[in-house]
């Protein structure tokens, strides 16, 4: 039976991805990132409009991925020197961060409850922005969240995400936090229909999980086979 409404915000784990020379990606074994307290991701695109005979006679909406913020209780040291990129001093365990280091780029993996069954997700190609700091001397008691700015491209061969549905196979599903899910064949999406007249606008197609700046997107790799 398929969700009606859809809640909190879990098993939230990051795939490192390492790119070859001839540009294709290869996804590490996801890693849980626990905490998890919200994201909110929102399209980004652009629409051309054709006007002609007094009406919107063409109309194109294009989609270049998805860019917001990913807040969790605490950002991990793990998350911190893979993707961050922070260094570890070996003789005094002290993490270091530098000015001109470039993120790593990851698969980023989550399941949002529903009230039938859970969906679990998966956004190919995201890279994230250094995150800041806030600290309340007065609200001891108060946990205090980390959030970072996250952006999501499509790969080469246009895959953006991939969601699970009410009747993917067990397997697939039990499997999902255990490697990147990839289709096992190319999938084509279905051409647009032939028509003149298309809406002036569209509503936007984000996850929303409760609780956001836009940083640039990063280059799209090739997909590996």
């Amino acid at each position: 039976m398929s969700n009606k409404v859809q809640f909190s915000l879990k098993n939230v784990h990051y795939a490192p991805i390492t790119t070859g020379e001839d540009g294709s990606i290869t996804f590490g074994t996801p890693v849980h990132i626990p905490g998890a307290v919200s994201m909110t991701i929102t399209r980004q695109g652009s629409e051309v409009k054709f006007i002609a005979d007094g009406v919107v006679y063409y109309a194109s909406y294009s989609n270049e991925g998805y860019s917001g913020t990913l807040t969790l209780a605490l950002i991990p040291d793990h998350f911190r020197k893979t993707i961050l990129k922070e260094v570890e001093d070996e003789t005094d365990h002290v993490l270091v961060e530098y000015a001109d280091t470039e993120t790593t780029p990851f698969a980023l993996l989550y399941e949002i409850e529903g009230d039938e069954k859970a969906t679990r997700r998966v956004l190919y190609y995201c890279k994230v922005g250094v995150p800041g700091e806030d600290a309340d001397g007065q609200a001891q008691k108060t946990p205090k969240t980390e959030a970072m700015d996250i952006t999501a491209s499509a790969l080469a061969d246009g895959r953006t995400r991939a969601r699970t549905m009410a009747n993917t196979r067990d397997e697939v599903f039990a499997n999902w936090f255990k490697s990147v899910w990839q289709p096992s064949a190319a999938i084509a999406p279905e051409p647009a229909p032939d028509t003149q007249e298309t809406p002036a606008s569209v509503a936007s197609d984000s996850d929303t999980i409760p609780a956001a700046p836009t940083p640039a997107s990063p280059e799209r790799p090739s997909a590996e086979e």
